[in-house]
């Protein structure tokens, strides 16, 4: 399942190699989000010429839209979306809580509205397996409650009480897949580590530090993965939900982190915003009119090897589709070859020089010269 094939002497930094059904996945790894099925504006044969080895799809979403009864006259989501390789599922807990129009949490699970029509349904840990299970998921999450941040003590240790409970649930419905736990307590670090510790003792595939990049400053959420990795094995994967930035990412992996999710890349190119080694570009300014050059110098995407900032500026202004989908292919695959370029530093032990000066040039906006 998961091998682990090696160790950074400066940090927790880790290179491994997990396997599952539909595929082998080196990490530390990327998992563009595909949240109904699709990566936006991107296609399976596209993620697959860009190095994706798994994708990240959403019980909640998939649950609600198209539903079950036609994920399964198509023979699971592989077949639904015609991606061949890994998909990984959140369980849908965390969109319950944040998009539902109104929710009541009992001991079963969440009664809650559609956000899509107010029609009453239903999500438990049950549920969420089975969910998983009819889509076919190579990894299935635990259904779990992610607490706001911030939140009283005495409703994240209730909340993790319930979702331990709910963990013990998951773990007698059969999955396909693999199933991995996930680590809350929100920003409790005692209640961070009976989390985690319970979950170990429940046994999982897997594991996931959730309840992060949710409001909080970053320094809280690199103390919460510190607070949770101690007690989890090293002979299985770690996964830090929804998160983050180039040089979050970096961070993470320096603190023991194997495995990353993530709307910023296709999300920030609808905007026409472009990620580089140094930052990011608003391809909308007018600096970038007359600019020939590509995204990024010696970037080997799409978008690069082809077409200049100039085009790309007007392909935005223009509002035309074209112009969102090269910038997100750009940062998809500047988010992959990022994973790549970990990879290789981590066997070479080269990570840690790697790590340093990428944080230290990159700048979380970078604009041209007037």
């Amino acid at each position: 399942m998961f091998t682990l094939l090696g160790t950074d002497p400066d940090s927790l930094a880790r290179r491994g190699r997990l396997v599952t059904r539909h595929g082998t996945i080196e990490t530390p790894i990327f998992m563009p989000v595909g949240t109904q099925g699709t990566v936006k504006s991107v296609s399976p044969d596209e993620l697959t010429a860009l190095h994706a080895q798994i994708i990240l799809g959403n019980t909640y979403h998939l649950f609600i839209r198209p539903g079950m009864d036609v994920i399964r006259h198509f023979g699971g989501l592989h077949e639904f979306m015609q991606w061949n390789g890994p998909i990984l599922t959140d369980s849908g807990g965390f969109q319950v809580f944040s998009l539902a129009k109104l929710r009541k949490i009992t001991e079963e699970g969440v009664h809650f509205q559609s956000h899509l029509d107010g029609s009453p349904m239903f999500l438990g840990p049950r549920e969420a397996m089975e969910t998983q299970a009819t889509l076919g998921s190579d990894i299935c999450m635990l259904f779990d409650e992610c607490p706001p941040y911030p939140c009283q003590r005495e409703y994240a240790a209730d909340s993790l009480a319930r979702t331990l409970r709910w963990a013990a649930v998951c773990k007698e419905v059969p999955t396909p897949g693999l199933k991995f736990g996930i680590v809350q307590g929100s920003s409790f670090h005692d209640l961070r580590r009976e989390s985690a510790e319970a979950l170990v003792a429940i046994g999982f595939d897997g594991y996931a530090v959730g309840g992060v990049s949710v409001g909080e400053p970053e320094p809280e959420m690199m103390r919460a993965v510190e607070a949770a990795i101690p007690y989890l094995p090293a002979d299985r994967p770690r996964y830090a939900m929804g998160l983050g930035t180039p040089p979050q990412m970096l961070e993470m992996i320096a603190r023991g982190i194997d495995m990353f999710d993530c709307v910023l890349p296709t999300r920030i190119a609808r905007n026409g915003t472009a990620f580089t080694a140094t930052g990011t570009l608003n391809l909308k300014n007018a600096p970038f009119t007359f600019d020939k050059g590509p995204i990024e110098d010696g970037c080997t995407c799409p978008a690069c090897r082809t077409f200049s900032r100039g085009y790309l500026r007007h392909l935005v202004k223009a509002e035309e589709i074209l112009g969102l989908r090269l910038i997100s292919l750009h940062n998809l695959h500047f988010y992959l070859h990022l994973m790549a370029q970990v990879r290789s530093h981590l066997e070479a032990g080269t990570f840690a020089g790697f790590r340093r000066q990428f944080v230290a040039a990159y700048k979380p906006s970078r604009e041209p010269a007037p």
